[in-house]
């Protein structure tokens, strides 16, 4: 039985938050924007009478995860992602890929991992008001579609670091607590 009484009076802070990513730490160190995608779920229609009733669908579909960072003055940060891209979608000759699937810089967790070295877990960490890990969103086999512009601009009065934003798709997200649990158990029907 749950309280209907609010335990934690604290906010969340937009502020509060670490991303890490396996294959591009660098990219994840300079973080300063991320994203809980979202989530959608189909719908579909019973015919009635008098109009169209709508039902939940069984396909969920899962926004894209955005991650803003500060690009480092050697642009190595951003040249991750980039080569991640480029490798992916070998837009010279065929060798890129296979640099890209044996890159020895990359680390894995086993060899069969080094063979598809294609995808890569990531972690956005949620803090508390007393800046502990709160919350955990893990991702799942993420890989980079889009890599901003870089915009340099002699007008600017004041020095704005470069930032570009990198968009993944993934193949799922869990919300879990700071120790791996799920967050919110689906409880399950007990047959009486």
């Amino acid at each position: 039985m749950s309280s209907s009484q609010i335990e934690n009076r604290n906010f969340l802070s937009p502020v509060g938050f670490k991303f890490t990513l396996t294959r591009c730490p660098k990219s994840a160190f300079f973080s300063n924007q991320a994203n809980i995608p979202e989530l959608n779920l189909g719908t579909t229609y019973q015919p009635s009478y008098t109009r169209q009733i709508p039902e939940p669908g069984t396909n969920i579909t899962f926004g894209d995860f955005r991650l803003r960072f500060l690009v480092d003055e050697d642009m190595s940060n951003y040249m991750e992602i980039q080569n991640w891209i480029r490798g992916l979608g070998f837009p010279e000759d065929l060798e890129e890929i296979y640099k890209l699937q044996f890159d020895k810089n990359i680390e894995v967790e086993n060899k069969l991992d080094r063979i598809e070295n294609i995808y890569s877990d990531g972690t956005l960490m949620i803090m508390s008001s007393n800046n502990r890990v709160n919350c955990q969103v893990k991702f799942q086999n993420m890989f980079p579609f889009t890599l901003s512009t870089i915009l340099f601009d002699a007008t600017d009065n004041d020095v704005q670091y470069v930032t570009a934003e990198v968009g993944f798709k993934y193949m799922m997200y869990n919300l879990v607590d700071a120790k791996g649990s799920p967050l919110f158990p689906i409880q399950r029907r007990t047959s009486d």
